[in-house]
This record gives C-alpha cells, structure tokens and sequence, in this order.
C-alpha cells in the first residue's frame, strides 16, 4: 500500500490503535496529552509539600507508638521533636567551653520554631555539654542548620554536633529534598545513553524519553491528589522510587513497542499501518504486563505500615502513566515524525520480509541461543536451576531486622556523630525518651512502675492535662539498639498491668519496635496473596495453568536467589549492618512483579507463534524473534535502579541493587534461558489445559503473506 491509502477496517482493538495512529488522530492523542500536563504539571512540582517523612507517619493508627503520639497533642499547642545540641572536649570541659554553651542558649531560643530551651547539662566525666531544643516543624531543617553553624563556633578542641530526633530528621530531609531531582538527572541520562547503543541514532532516542517525561509527569500529579485529598501516605522513598520505575519501565514498554513498530516499517509501506499493526500486536501483552504489575504492587494496601501501603498506589500510578504515556502518545509521535527517527539505520518496506524466516534471520544471536534451548533444554534447565539454588544459600546472612539510626546512612553525617558523643558521655536514650502515657488518677503508680523497669536509666517529672498524665524516660541504651526495644517490650508490660491506669508507651525506640512487627506482619499476609493474584491474572492471559506455574516457580526462585546473593553482597562487600524491616517485601514486589513482566513478553509472542507453528517451534521463534529487545529492556530497567547506589541513604541503594541485580538475572537466565528450556522440555502440554495442549495447529507455519492490519 501507498504511503497516503487508506487501511481498511478491521476489528474492535485494531480500530482503536488504527485510532492512535492515525492520520488525523494522531494530532488529537498529542493534543490531549498536552492539554493534560498543562492542567495537572504544575502539581508535579508540589509532591514534596505532601510528603511525610517522620517515623511516626509511617505506622497505622492502631499501633500503640501512634496512639501515644495521637494523646501527646493534649499536653502541647504544638507538636515538637528535639534537638540535642551537644559539646566535647576529650581533655575536659573549660570553663570557657562552659560560658560559650551558655551563650549559645539565647541563640538558640530564637530558632525558628524553638521552644523552652533546656541545659547546658554537664555529662558525669566532665568532657561533654548538652542542650535540649524542643523544635516544631516550622522549618526544622533550616533551624537545626543554624544551630549547627552557631554551635560549631566555638573555643579551639571544642567539638558540637546536633543530634536527636531533629537532627536525624534534618539529614534525612536534606536528603529527601533532593532526591527526585537527581534521580531523575541519573535515570534519564542512563537511559538516554543506553537507549542511543541500543537504537543507533542519534535522534530516536528523544521520543521515549519525553513520553517518559509525560508519564511522570502526570504520575506525579495524580499521586500528589490522593496524597493530598485521599490520605494516602508518601515519603522520600516512595517519591524517589516513582521517578525510576517510570523511566525504567516506560523505557522498557517503548523499546518493545518500537522494536515491534520497525518489524512492521519493512512489510508495510505505509508507516500509519505498521503502526496499527504493531500496537495491536504488542498491546496485548503491554496491557497485562501493566496490570500484572498495578494489581501486584496495589496488594501493598493490605499492609498494616502507612508507608508500605502508600508505596502500592504510589508505583501503580507510576505504572499506569507509563502504559498509557507509551500506548497512546510515544506511537502518535512515532508516526508524526515518520520513518527519519531511525536515522541513519531507516528500516524502509521490502517484500521479502513478508517471509517471517527474513526477519528471524537477522537475530543471529537469539536464533543460536534458540537453537541451543531446543538441542539441550533438560541439561539448559537444570544447570541455570542449580545455579539458581546455589545463590538462595545466602539468604541465611540476611538480616531484615532494621537499620540503626547510624545504619541508614552510607556515611556519618552530623547527627550520627552527635548520637555517638551522646553514647559516650550521657545515658545513651538521651534526646529520645520513652513517652508513657496514662491517667492522672494512678499517676503515681505509674512512675514507681516505670522506674523499677530494667533498663530505664530515669525518670522526668510528670505533665498533667485533660486527666492524664505523661512520663518520659531516659533509656540506659541508645535508642535505635535492640536492647533499648528489649526495654519498651518489658515497660509495655508491666505499665499494661497496672490497674486502671490505661498506660500506653510510645516514643523513638517504641516506633522503631512497632515499625518492625508490623513489616514482619506485612511480609507474611501479603506475599501469599501477591502470589495468588499475579497466577490468577497469567492464567488468564494465557489461557493455560501449566505455563503460569512455571512462570511464577522460576521469578520466584530467581527472586529467592536474588535476595540470598544480595544478602552476601549487602554484608561481605558493602558493609552494611542489615536491611530495613520492610525491605524484603519491597523487593519482592519489584523483582517478581518486574520478572514476571519479562516472561509475559516472552510467552504472550509464544503463544502467538505456536498457534500457527506448534509449542517447540513457537518457543523458538518467541526466543529469536524477542530475546534482544527483552534483554535491552531488562538492561535498561537494571540501569535506572542502579543509578540509586549512588545516594547516601541505605534503603535507596539496597532497593536499587537489589532490583537491578534481580531484573538482570530474569532477564539473561530465567527469560533467557531456564524458562524456554522447561517449556521446550514440557512441549505442548504447557497449554494445558487450553485448545494449544491438545493439537499441533493445522499449518506448519504462518500464512506467507500478512494480513497488514491483523
């Protein structure tokens, strides 16, 4: 057909994409989208102001660290954090080292948001200082930057750090406040890299990209609306974790639709018709892809942590905007531009490629390693398995009971440092009280209760209001060890004894202790249920139970692996002390989410070639035909994450590992070669039990001319 002809019209879902592409059409979908990014861009900009960044936010409203917090408005107008402002000299405090701390107070109390300033309160040795600056969220990090420029300015050998819960708060803000931007800078520059080694033009490269750019541009906005008006929890993590995995996976989404869409340029002369083409052939496995993905990470609301729950719409919407970013707008513009993007390699119509083995043909790679799957499949099989097995005896180094304050950081950073002169010096829970609140009727049993708990070093004077009463008390140990959780555990149980007094602790150590049990909780209720759902909706799609099962049993096993490989590598070679509590169900999430995604491309061109060809024909060619693009893909995805290793919180750059470790061994093992294997070994009967299982199909290979619109 001629460039300007006419298609002619064909079904339901080909219509629709002959919609996306067309002439005419294809003005309006740029239209649309335009119109959306002009209308909702500009709340892109605002996610940061909704985001929730303390410990506290992160629990649900059931949690005894929550309820505490929730009557601890009673006893304020404001709600305040600590700074610990605290001085060192290793030889002695001076008196001139006293006079200066002094002096600092009066600075101090006009902070922005500072409270009634407390100390300067020597330490028993006599080599340290420290002062308490109750501080509201104001503008904590820029207080808590000018109490650090203040106090450093001190006499010669007098060292100051500022620690606490507003310190810690104040690093990690800092952190938060710039993560998007450069991960967006990271990512996108990866894949602009990658994506001109993969397509070999210098121009292609910017349609994916600004497509991308849309997506999470409009993800942005529709996360800062549930945020805003739909109580939906997002933090630093979550936000920083959105910019990747749209880039990532609508990079990933555009290379196997503009590969399929070049496929198409050499059998159709009109570019508008490769396009319907390609889109209603790639479509479908985009779709369940994205809905694979969705459905799985939306599961987190079933979790009990605000901040794992939140991470599922969060990633979902990122998700869904990258799907309709990548089947709506990178086609129209595809078309737009016309055949010029692929410069300087053009791919220009050749009736020899209506023969499917001249395009086969090109994949010299691909073909090989199809034709080593169907030589060897059982040795292939169980040598990438064993393999697989060998890396899953690392999970016994893993350690997901939770990072310490100074374990959330790849360096020291001032509060660090501040909570380690604080342990040297002072009671080590300084700074970070266990808060026990009851009522005021057994007041005094409740603190003859608390002081007589192992583990408390004191006991403040007690606050009354509204017939209640609030203790807080100074730990022995720091406040993000395990003995200090030991403590809460044993001042939990005696003040829930004490008669009629309602008594509840909360506190730093007590959020820590609850944020544990509930991410514990979470990965055991919500990986089974993930499981079940992502099985349900790959039986659906391939109309086969045999295939989903072996689909789920290898991304399983090559997660277990994955997790037992990085557990080895998280302790032996970057040195890191454990993981976040919610990281292994994180991980799960991405990694069989994203590792299923792999093989539903692969098995969705399966099937659609042993329709024609025959189940050991078809996995062949499904190989050839798809193996370079999935592998770019998967390279691409890997990449985005692991621009993540290069921030300073530990969380970020075990997740980026950790999924770019695992996206890698889906995309050149399980995808590549354990899966094609067991399923050649198997033949047919992984269609069971569909029509496929049953018969070879009529013809021994597709018609010898296409129909261009399917």
């Amino acid at each position: 057909m001629s460039e300007h002809s006419p298609a002619p019209p064909r079904s339901r879902t080909q219509r629709l994409a002959g919609l996306i592409a067309g002439r005419r059409t294809k003005w309006a979908v740029l239209a649309l989208w335009v119109v959306l990014l002009l209308a909702l861009g500009p709340l892109a900009g605002r996610l940061g102001d909704v985001e929730k960044n303390e410990a506290a936010s992160w629990l649900p409203g059931g949690a005894e660290s929550t309820q505490v917090v929730e009557l601890e408005e009673q006893f304020r107008k404001d709600e305040t954090m600590p700074a610990v402002i605290v001085y060192e000299r290793s030889g002695g405090i001076t008196a001139q080292d006293r006079a200066k701390a002094a002096a600092d107070v009066s600075v101090f109390q006009k902070l922005p948001g500072a409270q009634k300033v407390q100390g300067p309160f020597p330490s028993k040795d006599g080599k340290a200082l420290q002062t308490f600056v109750p501080l509201t969220d104001e503008d904590l990090t820029k207080a808590v930057d000018e109490a650090r420029d203040v106090s450093k300015r001190g006499p010669p050998g007098l060292t100051a750090h500022v620690t606490g819960p507003a310190g810690m708060g104040a690093d990690q803000f800092e952190v938060f406040e710039t993560i998007d931007g450069f991960l967006l800078m990271a990512a996108g520059s990866v894949v602009i890299v990658l994506l001109l080694i993969i397509y070999r033009s210098p121009i292609l490269w910017f349609v994916p990209v600004l497509s991308a750019l849309f997506a999470l541009g409009l993800a942005q906005s529709l996360v800062y609306l549930l945020a805003k008006y739909g109580d939906l929890t997002v933090n630093g993590q979550s936000s920083g974790i959105l910019t990747v995995l749209v880039f990532g996976v609508a990079t990933d989404y555009a290379l196997l639709l503009v590969a399929r869409y070049r496929e198409e340029l050499h059998r159709h002369e009109d570019r508008h018709e490769a396009m319907a083409y390609a889109l209603h052939r790639a479509a479908p496995a985009l779709i369940a892809s994205a809905a694979t993905v969705a459905v799985g990470l939306l599961c987190l609301l079933l979790a009990e942590m605000n901040s794992t729950a939140g991470m599922g719409p969060v990633a979902a919407a990122g998700i869904l905007t990258a799907l309709g970013a990548m089947t709506t707008l990178l086609p129209a513009l595809l078309v737009i531009f016309g055949r010029w993007l692929f410069w300087p390699l053009i791919p220009r119509y050749d009736a020899k490629y209506l023969q499917p083995e001249a395009y086969e043909a090109e994949h010299g790679v691909w073909s090989r390693i199809a034709g080593l799957v169907g030589r060897r499949p059982r040795a292939l099989w169980a040598a990438t398995m064993l393999g697989l097995i060998v890396l899953t005896l690392g999970l016994g180094s893993l350690k997901a009971d939770g990072l310490s304050d100074a374990g959330q950081f790849t360096g020291r950073p001032d509060s660090i440092q501040g909570s380690e002169v604080v342990a040297r010096h002072f009671a080590a829970g300084s700074g970070s009280p266990a808060i026990v609140i009851g009522k005021a009727s057994a007041s005094d049993r409740i603190a003859e209760t608390v002081r007589g708990t192992p583990g408390v070093a004191e006991l403040g004077p007690a606050a009354t209001a509204n017939g209640l009463v609030k203790y807080e008390a100074t730990l022995k140990d720091p406040a993000d060890s395990e003995a200090a959780r030991s403590t809460i555990d044993r001042l939990r149980t005696a003040a829930h004894a004490v008669p009629s007094a309602d008594a509840k602790v909360g506190g730093t150590t007590a959020t820590y202790l609850d944020i544990k049990r509930a991410s514990t909780r979470d990965n055991q209720v919500i990986i089974p249920i993930v499981l079940g759902v992502v099985f349900l909706i790959l039986i659906a799609l391939l109309r086969a139970v045999v295939a989903p099962l072996l689909m789920m049993g290898t991304v399983v096993l090559s997660f277990l692996a994955s997790l037992g490989a990085c557990a080895l590598i998280f302790d032996h070679i970057f040195g890191f002390e454990g993981t976040d509590a919610g990281f292994p169900l994180l991980a799960f999430i991405f990694l069989v989410a994203l590792g299923v995604d792999y093989n539903i491309f692969l098995m969705h061109r399966v099937r659609e070639e042993s329709q024609t060809l025959g189940t050991r024909r078809g996995i062949q060619r499904g190989l050839t035909v798809t193996g370079g693009v999935i592998t770019s893909a998967g390279l691409v995805l890997a990449a985005t994450f692991a621009s993540m290793v290069t921030l300073p919180l530990v969380f970020m750059v075990e997740m980026g590992f950790a999924v770019a470790f695992g996206v890698l061994l889906d995309t050149l093992i399980v995808r590549s070669l354990l899966l094609p294997a067991l399923s050649y070994d198997i033949g047919r009967r992984i269609w069971t039990p569909g029509r496929l299982a049953k018969e070879e199909p009529a013809s021994v290979d597709r018609p010898k001319v296409l129909d261009p619109v399917g």
